[in-house]
């Protein structure tokens, strides 16, 4: 009878062992944690794209290329007060959440530094800000466009993307960022009719913000028990110091990027930016996926550098089917969204190339170099795509206005991800 039971228990046993071995593996948290918010910010993704396919044909039929230029150059000039306010927070502040996420007391440590250090430098930057608006005539003469579009950079500094995103709760962002995009998408519809309506544009875009950054705000307070506390011009200076690297690498690309934009208003009138700048627009929401992407791992590969090989496949394929999806179809998008011009076809699949070119950059730069603290280098590399494409850009757009400065967005773009992936590949040697 000992022996029959000792069997059963024997074969049991075995039985359970073999179970086990064969069961289908469960998900751990942090995948489950990566794929939650991946499908968040693909969501997000969704509407960056689908909106403006809405919104954008509608615009410009409105307004015209002419008017719209004039948008697009004044979200140019508040792009470069952007980057500068965010001072690299995107990056920085992330990395420290992502360490510090179970310590409430760093955490409001973090929160108070970011947020005393942004209002400094939003004050610091509508000072400078609003003399440009009024005394330079090309923005002079549409003043209340650019002064209507300032308060969206408030609103920006309010919205605590960087903290959302080290703890990994892209929901939060996903929600915040679609309820603005449907309020701006609602508003263009119900509110402008008529060409002499385009200042409610970045009125509207300026509210979205504002209504978003004070409501992430409150869950701060409320969800978080996040308290602020102004840490002081001493400690800000510090700050400052502390994330100039990463700051110049972030702030750089707007050499190439918005003054590419600038001077070719400047040089061939606001119609050409009005194209161009519809046209970057929809190469930009392509980005977006793979900043996405980006985000997503970002914090995970901080934690976990091992999965970088996995990471680098998959972001590197999605840039590739992007830029090969636009260039297939940039016939038919260049008449779904009114881009005139025999030149628009080109400008798309030129611009298509620095979709790659984005993907090596947030591969190699943000989620491998960064990750190991290697800032100096990243930065270096930033220097010098941005001063060349800033240098470029006068005769490219002299000689072939928009498709020059398509060409120089490029250019400068490849430099950026070529030049990491160079330097990756030697340091794996």
């Amino acid at each position: 009878m000992n022996l029959t039971i000792s069997k059963l228990r024997r074969k049991w046993s075995d039985t359970a062992v073999k179970y086990r071995l064969h069961a289908p593996k469960q998900l751990s948290g942090e995948h489950k944690t990566l794929i939650r918010n991946f499908g968040a910010l693909s969501i997000l993704q969704g509407l960056n794209m689908i909106l403006p396919l809405i919104t954008l044909p509608y615009v410009l039929r409105i307004f015209g290329t002419e008017k719209y230029g004039v948008i697009v150059l004044a979200n140019s000039l508040l792009a470069y007060f952007q980057s500068f306010a965010d001072f690299s927070f995107n990056i920085t502040a992330t990395r420290d959440v992502a360490v510090h996420r179970h310590s409430n007391r760093a955490l409001s440590l973090i929160y108070s530094r970011v947020l005393s250090v942004k209002s400094v430098l939003v004050l610091f930057s509508f000072l400078l800000f609003l003399p440009l608006v009024l005394f330079v005539p090309q923005f002079a003469d549409n003043k209340m466009v650019f002064l209507l579009a300032f308060p969206a950079l408030a609103g920006y500094a309010l919205f605590p993307e960087w903290f959302f995103q080290g703890m990994e709760e892209m929901k939060f962002i996903t929600i915040l960022s679609a309820c603005i995009k449907i309020f701006f998408t609602i508003c263009i519809f119900v509110f402008i009719h008529r060409q002499e309506d385009f200042f409610l544009y970045p009125m509207f875009n300026a509210l979205g913000y504002i209504g978003a950054g004070l409501y992430a705000q409150y869950l701060l307070h409320s969800k978080y028990g996040l308290h602020f506390q102004f840490i002081g011009f001493r400690k800000i200076r510090q700050v400052l110091r502390s994330n100039f690297n990463i700051f110049i690498n972030q702030f750089l690309p707007n050499l190439y990027n918005n003054s590419t934009t600038f001077l070719l208003g400047i040089l061939t009138g606001n119609a050409a930016v009005g194209v161009y700048g519809a046209a970057k627009s929809l190469i930009e929401a392509a980005n977006t996926g793979l900043n996405i992407l980006s985000r997503v791992f970002f914090p995970f590969l901080n934690r976990n550098s091992g999965a970088f090989d996995k990471f680098r496949k998959l972001i590197l394929a999605a840039g590739i089917v992007l830029c090969a999806g636009i260039c297939a179809l940039s016939v038919p998008i260049a008449r779904i969204f009114h881009l005139k011009g025999s030149n628009a076809v080109w400008m798309l699949c030129i611009m298509a190339a620095s979709i790659v070119f984005m993907a090596m950059y947030y591969c190699y730069g943000t989620n491998y170099f960064i990750v190991k603290r290697e800032d100096k280098l990243v930065m270096k590399n930033t220097v010098l795509a941005s001063v060349t494409g800033f240098v470029m850009a006068f005769p490219l757009i002299m000689l072939f206005s928009g498709v020059g400065a398509a060409v120089n967005l490029a250019v400068a773009r490849g430099l950026m991800g070529i030049g990491l992936w160079w330097k990756y590949k030697k340091e794996r040697k």
